[in-house]
């Protein structure tokens, strides 16, 4: 009977001292991703340069220290009134963030509002070394900026992971610079996947309860293998600290948005041409449908790759090339990240019926910008000239008159029959013949069907249509 008592006592020592050891080997090892990882970490301040007149809404510009109303009757007022104003308005000001270092050669990625109102931007390291970074291209709207600096040496950088592969419930690790403490680790777990919390219009936020404070803007949040998968971004708080409420940009938006900004110096988004609301579930029941999903149309603009595709008003789009749309607030992102060019599948309920429809992709050209081409143009070469159907990426391009309907002549081969025609790249056919052209393969076809030594095209330059005989090539 001793024995028994002594065996049950020594085996019941040993479960409680492996208890702890099985709950240990449970955890994340969060001290070798901090050890491995931290001096990815940078922080990141901004400068104002001081001396700038304070920006009043409605005044004209002028380069720094001059008088925007210099040579006008206004010219002595102002300055008596600018001499008038506090001191403290004119001195420069400060902003504190995070960033991660994403390549060896100094590429680094942090949020847009750490930067945005910056003359100059430092970037300093977790061994003190500091640089001045060149802001390589930002995007507002994803609250993203992509800097560079020149260490002279190679650095410690981190990759950006797959965020689409996160679930809830797993593991992650913020590190940055809150309050401008200096590298700081906070652990949790994501909370949360597509949260929309009113930032723009392609928010698609993840949640985590890793503690995330003032100044941890633009660090990364790690995953257990390492890997960057998102950039902490913003807080839900009533004290100004951390509440356990975080959220991140997932780093597939991040990939995407440094690969345009590093091609293009900007984000590159995809446009439908579309209007869209949230369907209600008494919409939904007035629709004859089960469940209040998808984005319906309440305006499709003209000329949009939506009104050249087929779409109506009142169509309820289910599926973006073959995404479903859950909520409306999806398929502004999924349009956007669509290369522009690309021909993708919309499915779509109308008056009872499932369609599906074909919608090439423009470019949206934001105010300011140059627009870009796809990456591989698919032309329709006809009498030395590469045809392209009109959009509105190229009328933007070439200066062509949003309402001008025609084909393309993207380029003209010299020494060509439409070269010889003094026809130029930037033109618009509008008829072959008699007949309306509004695609390059209707264009083709319509020159192909004539057989005469010359073919006469209706052309639109700048406005202007002129009737201009192309003569063929002998054969020989």
């Amino acid at each position: 009977m001793r024995k028994v008592i002594v065996t049950s006592v020594m085996t019941a020592c040993a479960l409680v001292l492996m208890a702890p050891q099985a709950a240990m080997a449970q955890l994340p090892d969060i001290a070798t991703i901090t050890e491995k990882y931290a001096d990815t970490v940078v922080n990141i301040s901004g400068r104002s340069e001081p001396g700038e007149a304070p920006k009043m809404p409605g005044m004209p510009k002028a380069p720094q220290g001059q008088n925007p109303f210099g040579g006008t009757p206004f010219e002595d007022l102002f300055q008596e009134f600018f001499r008038s104003l506090p001191q403290q308005q004119m001195r420069p000001t400060q902003s504190l963030g995070s960033g991660v270092i994403i390549s060896a050669d100094g590429f680094v990625v942090t949020n847009n509002h750490v930067v945005e109102m910056a003359d100059v931007v430092t970037v300093k390291l977790t061994d003190e070394s500091e640089y001045q970074a060149e802001v390589i291209g930002t995007d507002p709207k994803n609250d993203l900026a992509l800097l560079k600096i020149d260490a002279g040496r190679t650095l410690p950088f981190a990759k950006l992971g797959d965020s689409d592969a996160l679930r809830v419930g797993e593991w992650v690790v913020a590190i940055g610079n809150p309050f401008g403490l200096g590298g700081t680790v906070t652990a949790g777990i994501i909370s949360a996947r597509g949260r929309h919390i009113g930032q723009g219009p392609y928010d698609d936020f993840l949640q985590t309860d890793a503690a995330i404070n003032p100044g941890n803007s633009g660090g990364p949040l790690f995953d257990m293998e390492g890997n960057v998968v998102g950039i902490n971004t913003a807080i839900f708080t009533r004290s100004g600290g951390s509440n356990g409420i975080g959220f991140v940009i997932p780093s597939n938006t991040a990939k995407t948005i440094v690969e345009q900004i590093k091609e293009y110096g900007r984000p590159i988004r995809g446009w439908l041409g579309v209007k869209i609301q949230t369907v209600t579930p008494d919409m939904a029941d007035a629709l004859g449908i089960e469940k209040g999903k998808g984005a319906l149309v309440t305006q499709v603009l003209a000329g949009s790759p939506a009104q050249r595709a087929g779409l109506k008003t009142g169509d309820l789009i289910l599926e973006f090339n073959g995404r479903d749309i859950q909520k409306m607030v999806e398929l502004p992102k999924f349009v956007a990240e669509t290369p522009v060019g690309k021909t993708v599948p919309i499915s779509i309920y109308r008056d009872g019926e499932y369609l599906v429809l074909q919608a090439s992709i423009d470019e949206l050209v934001e105010e300011g910008a140059e627009p870009v081409l796809p990456k591989d143009p698919q032309f329709t070469e006809t009498l030395g000239m590469n045809l392209m159907d009109l959009t509105d990426t190229l009328r933007a391009k070439f200066g062509i008159d949003s309402g001008q309907k025609g084909v393309l002549a993207f380029d003209v081969a010299a020494g060509s029959p439409a070269s010889r025609a003094g026809i130029l790249p930037g033109d618009v056919i509008v008829r072959v013949n008699r007949a309306t052209v509004n695609s390059a393969a209707a264009a083709k076809k319509a020159i192909a069907a004539d057989k005469g030594k010359s073919v006469l095209l209706l052309m639109n330059r700048h406005g202007n249509n002129t009737f201009v005989p192309v003569r063929r090539e002998a054969k020989k």
